[in-house]
C-alpha cells in the first residue's frame, strides 16, 4: 500500500501545471505566427493581463477591494521611464526589476497605513492614494512631462541583440516572457501555505487571527507583492511605448483593471487573461464601430456578467464542462 502524502505534499502534488494550463501560453504564442496579427494590442493585452494578475493577489484571493491600484501600476512606469530618461538606465531587465522593488516598496508603506481600516474607508483611502500621486506627478511637470507626458525614453536592445521594432515583434515576446515568470511566482503563492491562509483571510480574517495567524503582516505582504508585480506591469507599459502619462496613475485604469477581473474572473489567476482578452479586444472592435460610445458595449457585458456569470467568463466555462461531463456519464 502506498504511503499516504503529508498534506503540504498533497497540496504540492495536487497542484502541479497541468497540460490544460498551457492552453493560454499555447494560444498567445501561436497568436505570434498568424498572418497579420496585431502584435502591439497583444502586447497591451498582456501588459494588462500582468497588472490584473496583480490585483487578483489582493482582491481575488486576499479580499482586499481596492480602487487605487493604478497608484502601483503609475509608479513602475514612472521609475522606469524617469530612471531612462534623466539617468541613462536604459537596460530593460534591470530596469524593470528597479521599477517592481520601488512599488514592492511602496506596497509597503501605503499597505501598512490602508490595511488597517476595513469597507469603505478602505476603499477611499485606496483611492486617495492613487488621487494623490496622480496630482504629484502632474505638479511637477519639470520631471515627469506633466500633462504632456513623458517623451524621450530609450530603450537598449534587449540582452544587447534584440531590438524594439516598430512592428512590435520583441516587445510582444519580451512582455510574454515577463507574464510567465510572473503567473509562476503568483501560481506558487497561491497554492502554497501563504496562500492558502490568504483564503481564509478573504473568508473570515478574525477566525484566522483567533487560530494565530499573523493576518496584518499576511496582507502587508501580499499587498508589497501585489503592488511590485503591478509596478512591473507598469514599467512593461513604458519601456514598450516609450511613453509615459499621468494616466497611468488615474482611477480609469484601476476601474479598467477592476473591470477585466470581474469579467474573466476573481481568484482564478487565469481570469486575468481571459478578462484582459476579452476586454481590449472587444474595446478595439467596438471603438471602430463608435470611438465615443465604445465604452456603452463593454458596460453591457459586464451587466450581464454580474447578473448571469458570478465566476465570471472562466465560471461560464466550468459550468459547461461540468454539465458535459454529467451528460457523458
Amino acid at each position: 500500500m502506498a504511503t499516504p502524502l503529508h498534506p503540504i505534499d498533497q497540496l504540492g502534488a495536487w497542484h502541479r501545471i497541468r497540460p490544460l494550463e498551457l492552453l493560454p501560453w499555447v494560444l498567445a504564442v501561436g497568436y505570434y505566427f498568424l498572418p497579420n496579427s496585431n502584435l502591439p494590442l497583444g502586447t497591451e493585452i498582456l501588459t494588462w493581463a500582468l497588472f490584473t494578475l496583480s490585483l487578483d493577489l489582493v482582491l481575488g484571493y486576499t479580499g482586499i477591494v481596492s480602487l487605487g491600484h493604478a497608484a502601483f501600476f503609475g509608479i513602475g512606469a514612472y521609475a522606469a521611464g524617469l530612471v531612462a530618461r534623466w539617468l541613462g538606465w536604459t537596460e530593460p531587465i534591470t530596469a524593470l526589476i528597479f521599477a517592481g522593488a520601488v512599488s514592492g516598496v511602496a506596497g509597503v508603506i501605503s499597505g501598512l497605513i490602508v490595511l488597517r481600516t476595513h469597507g469603505l474607508t478602505l476603499l477611499m483611502l485606496t483611492m486617495a492614494v492613487a488621487v494623490m500621486l496622480k496630482e504629484l506627478a502632474n505638479k511637477l511637470g519639470w520631471l515627469t512631462g506633466g500633462a504632456d507626458g513623458l517623451q524621450g525614453i530609450v530603450i537598449d536592445p534587449i540582452f544587447g541583440q534584440f531590438r524594439f521594432d516598430m512592428f512590435g515583434r520583441t516587445t510582444y515576446w519580451y512582455a510574454l516572457a515577463v507574464l510567465f515568470l510572473a503567473w509562476i511566482v503568483a501560481r506558487r503563492i497561491v497554492h502554497s501555505p501563504f496562500g492558502r491562509s490568504l483564503v481564509g483571510i478573504r473568508e473570515n480574517a478574525t477566525r484566522m487571527s483567533a487560530i494565530g495567524s499573523p493576518v496584518m503582516l499576511r496582507m502587508v505582504t501580499v499587498y508589497a507583492i501585489s503592488a511590485a508585480m503591478a509596478g512591473v506591469a507598469g514599467a512593461l507599459l513604458a519601456q514598450t511605448t516609450r511613453y509615459v502619462t499621468v494616466n497611468v496613475l488615474s482611477l480609469e485604469y484601476s476601474g479598467d483593471v477592476l473591470i477585466m477581473l470581474v469579467l474573466g474572473g476573481m481568484g482564478r489567476l487565469y481570469g486575468a487573461f481571459a478578462g484582459s482578452a476579452v476586454f481590449l479586444v472587444l474595446r478595439d472592435e467596438l471603438s471602430k464601430l463608435s470611438p465615443y460610445y465604445w465604452s456603452f458595449g463593454i458596460g453591457l457585458l459586464l451587466v450581464a456578467t454580474v447578473l448571469f456569470a458570478r465566476g465570471g467568463l472562466l465560471g461560464i466555462v466550468d459550468t459547461l464542462w461540468d454539465r458535459i461531463k454529467r451528460w457523458r456519464a
